[in-house]
This record gives structure tokens, C-alpha cells and sequence, in this order.
């Protein structure tokens, strides 16, 4: 029987369909090994097929030539293909790569690999489409199809891990060192799924492809409740919130569900984030013209954040088709940048790589809707 809520509780419920098929990647180590031990083989067998997809990148069970045959074709079973390449296009000379998947339902995602001098950053989809219906946001405005698997969130960064490795990005071979939670979906909203990719990622070979947590970032429109529950996972990922306005009257228009968990809620939360796993909280917020960019604004948020352990990632915002939302004024961008140092909170601006190429979450995806 499931559990009914309590009172006050705010749930999500994504559209009930088929599942996708079990992969290696859905579960922990010990579940592997049961898996293999059903399909008439070994425990140990469940520790070589991880060596392989996780710490070798082998795409299928065929290409593991250090098991028998026999045994290849049987735990091919437990890595099915979930992610179909529909679209990629790049930019910025081959070193911003974005993929429009299929999934097995025909539910369309998007990841995006971005290559810099220094690093490479894959950013995930956790959702096929978004229940939040934040209006400035193309994915928000398609709604939400379903909960994305913990497999198919890890295969998105397999397949960004593959690429580097092959030296198919230029710069030459390669490994991930970022991801980050801000492709199609709100991550809170999918809790169980992410968190068991956040350790598919995190954890050592062969359980997983062993990237420091240090290096994840799971963002949140403020789902309180899943912010209180994600510190004490004992995951040192960095939090991102996104705020978008300091303010309940424009941030209840900007993102809906603060009519649930308003912006004290929502900070009290982060703050508490932040004590509990020392880490520093990023503070998102697209700057969109006339809307929410004025210096009064910015007074507001860096009154709000003064002296807390946070750091404001402010985003040009990237226009869809037809929207009536659009990028700040460069100037504008300015004072605003300048208004939060005044009050001494650490600000950068987001490069804005992608934007050429449907960068924004969802643009790709409503671009492709039959593919």
C-alpha cells in the first residue's frame, strides 16, 4: 500500500507508463550481483560487467572479451540500450556538444557536453519534460512526461564520458569532471532516481565511474522538504537553487511552486544545507529584461545572501521561439553584478556557451517534437 501524505505535504506525481528495462545501472552493487546469480551465473560476474561499463566504457556486453560467450550473451541482459542518439549539434569549434535523445517510450531529453581548457562539464536531464511550468522555461512550459530512471540519467553521462575518451571532443582524450543536474526535469522532483545516479557517478569503480561529488551540482526550483532530506545524504554535491527573483510577488509569477515554499523558506533551507555539509550553495538567476534585473532587486538579493556561504551564478537569459522573455541589457547586467559585490556576495556571470545551438533546457526537445 503507498503511503498516503501528510497533511501539508506536497507531492508530484509524474504520468504513470511503462518502466524502461533493468539496467546494471539502476542498482547497488549487492543488487548486481543478486541479478547476475538469477540469470544463472555467477556473483562475481556482476563485478566484471561493472569494470567494464563503468571504469572501461564498454558500450556492450559483446565487446567484453575477457568473459565466455556464453555468459556475454546472458548479461546483455543487464545492459540495455535506454538512450537513442535522435540529434547533435555543436558549437564553439567542436567543444560544446548537444544531444537530443529518444528514450524507449519515444519521450525525448537533452544533455549537453561542454569542454573547456581545463575541464569538461556534462549537463543532465533527470525528467522528460517538467512539472514546475516556470513561464520563461521551455521545458517548464511542455509539462512533464515522466520520471526519468537512475540508468537512463547515468547513461547521459556514459555516453559524454565515451566521447572524451575517444578523443572525438577536440582538445584529445579525455575525462568527465563536472555534471551538473540542470537539463530537462527538476531533480528534487525525481529524488530517489537522482540520488542513486549522484552515487552511480560518485562511487569508486566498478560500482560507479568514481567523480568527485565535489564535482556534481543538483540544482532545485526550492522543493524544502528534498533539499532537508538531500543533506543528510551524506553527498558533498554542491545545491544549487534556483531563485530567479528575491522577492514572494514576482517570484510566485516566475517560479510557481514558491506559492508553496516561499523565498525565506527556500534560503532557510539552503542555509541549513550549507552548515550541514560545508558547502558552499550556488545561487541561480536568470537575468531576464525588465523583469526581474532592476538594482533594487539586486539590493534585495544581496541583502538576503550577505555573509552566508553562497555564491550567485547570474544567467543571461537564452530566449526560446516566441517567448516574450529575453537577455537583460548588457548594462543592465552590469549594475546588477555591482549592487551584489557592494554587499560583498561573490558573483560571476554564466558563460553562455550553447546559446547558438538551442543551449536552453527544452529548446531542442519542443524544436523536435516528432522525432
Amino acid at each position: 500500500m503507498t503511503e498516503a501524505p501528510q497533511a501539508g505535504q506536497l507531492t508530484f506525481i509524474a504520468p504513470r507508463r511503462a518502466k524502461p528495462q533493468r539496467h546494471l545501472a539502476d542498482l547497488t552493487m549487492a543488487e548486481r550481483r543478486a541479478a547476475v546469480v538469477e540469470l544463472g551465473e555467477k556473483a562475481f560476474r556482476a563485478d566484471q560487467l561493472s569494470r567494464h561499463y563503468f571504469g572501461k566504457l564498454t558500450e556492450s556486453a559483446d565487446q567484453m572479451t575477457d568473459l565466455p560467450a556464453a555468459s556475454r550473451s546472458v548479461l546483455a541482459q543487464l545492459m540495455p540500450d535506454l538512450l537513442s542518439p535522435v540529434r547533435e549539434i555543436t558549437c564553439d569549434n567542436g567543444t560544446t556538444r548537444k544531444t537530443l535523445w529518444k528514450l524507449f517510450d519515444g519521450s525525448l531529453v537533452e544533455s549537453v557536453l561542454m569542454r573547456y581548457p581545463d575541464r569538461a562539464t556534462i549537463c543532465v536531464s533527470s525528467q522528460a519534460g517538467c512539472g514546475m511550468n516556470c513561464p520563461f522555461c521551455a521545458t517548464g512550459q511542455a509539462g512533464l512526461t515522466r520520471n526519468m530512471s537512475t540508468a537512463e540519467i547515468v547513461g547521459q553521462v556514459v555516453a559524454a564520458a565515451r566521447t572524451l575518451a575517444r578523443g572525438e571532443v577536440p582538445g584529445g582524450p579525455g575525462r568527465i569532471n563536472n555534471i551538473v543536474f540542470m537539463g530537462m526535469g527538476e531533480p528534487m522532483a525525481n529524488y530517489k532516481a537522482v540520488i542513486g545516479a549522484v552515487h552511480r557517478m560518485v562511487d569508486p569503480s566498478p560500482d560507479g565511474l568514481g567523480i568527485s561529488a565535489r564535482g556534481v551540482t543538483v540544482s532545485t526550483v526550492g522543493l524544502v522538504p528534498a533539499i532537508a532530506k538531500l543533506a543528510n545524504e551524506g553527498l558533498p554535491v554542491t545545491l544549487a537553487v534556483s531563485l530567479h527573483a528575491p522577492d514572494d510577488e514576482l517570484r510566485d509569477t516566475l517560479v510557481p511552486i514558491n506559492t508553496r515554499w516561499q523565498v525565506a523558506e527556500v534560503l532557510d533551507a539552503a542555509w541549513a544545507y550549507a552548515a550541514k555539509t560545508k558547502r558552499r550553495v550556488s545561487i541561480e538567476y536568470a537575468l531576464i529584461k525588465d523583469i526581474n534585473d532592476q538594482e533594487w532587486r539586486a539590493d534585495l538579493l544581496g541583502r538576503l545572501l550577505k555573509n552566508k556561504l553562497v555564491h550567485v551564478n547570474l544567467i543571461p537569459l537564452n530566449p526560446t521561439p516566441g517567448s516574450k522573455w529575453t537577455a537583460s541589457r548588457p548594462e543592465d547586467e552590469r549594475a546588477f553584478v555591482h549592487r551584489l559585490e557592494h554587499h560583498g556576495v561573490p558573483v560571476t556571470v554564466r558563460d553562455t556557451r550553447g546559446r547558438e545551438i538551442d543551449g536552453a533546457c527544452g529548446q531542442l526537445a519542443a524544436a523536435n517534437p516528432t522525432a
